[in-house]
């Protein structure tokens, strides 16, 4: 499978998991375009790709970052194929965590399962989401049950 995987970091947490993420499709086989969106990203939008894979911190009380906004906006069409994750803080409370992930998935309105991890991934337990996550991720795409 062709992949984009697009994301957006603030502090390196969310690029974190990106690195991960990607590492675990590439393992699998599949290549990956990556990028960090920003305005001064020049982004693959002319190509064709089999899957989308966007992730993003949260800002501002549970909402998407400005560039990962400005990168769904530059979308001709809502690609039907997208899987999200992100990090965020408990410490902000429920109702705010990871917020630019509830959002997106709603904009997007897709099935894929969801990522959220706590801050940066540090653990074996994060591992195991991430890579438990892929492989979910992976599975719906193909058809696999």
């Amino acid at each position: 499978m062709r992949i984009l995987l697009a994301y957006d970091s603030l502090s390196g947490n969310t690029k974190m998991v990106a690195d991960e993420i990607e590492a675990r499709l590439q393992s699998e086989g599949h290549e990956v375009v990556s990028l960090r969106v920003s305005p001064s990203a020049a982004y693959p939008l002319d190509e064709d790709f089999d899957l989308y894979v966007l992730g993003a911190w949260t800002v501002d009380y549970g909402r998407t970052p400005p560039d990962m906004k400005d990168f769904i906006a530059e979308l001709a069409v809502k690609p039907k194929n997208v899987a999200i994750f992100g990090t965020g803080e408990t410490q902000w409370g429920m109702d705010f965590y990871c917020g630019a992930v509830d959002r997106m998935v709603k904009y997007f309105g897709t099935s894929y399962p969801i990522l959220k991890i706590e801050q940066m991934p540090h653990t074996e337990q994060d591992a195991a989401e991430i890579d438990n996550w892929v492989k979910q991720i992976l599975a719906l795409r193909s058809g696999i049950k």
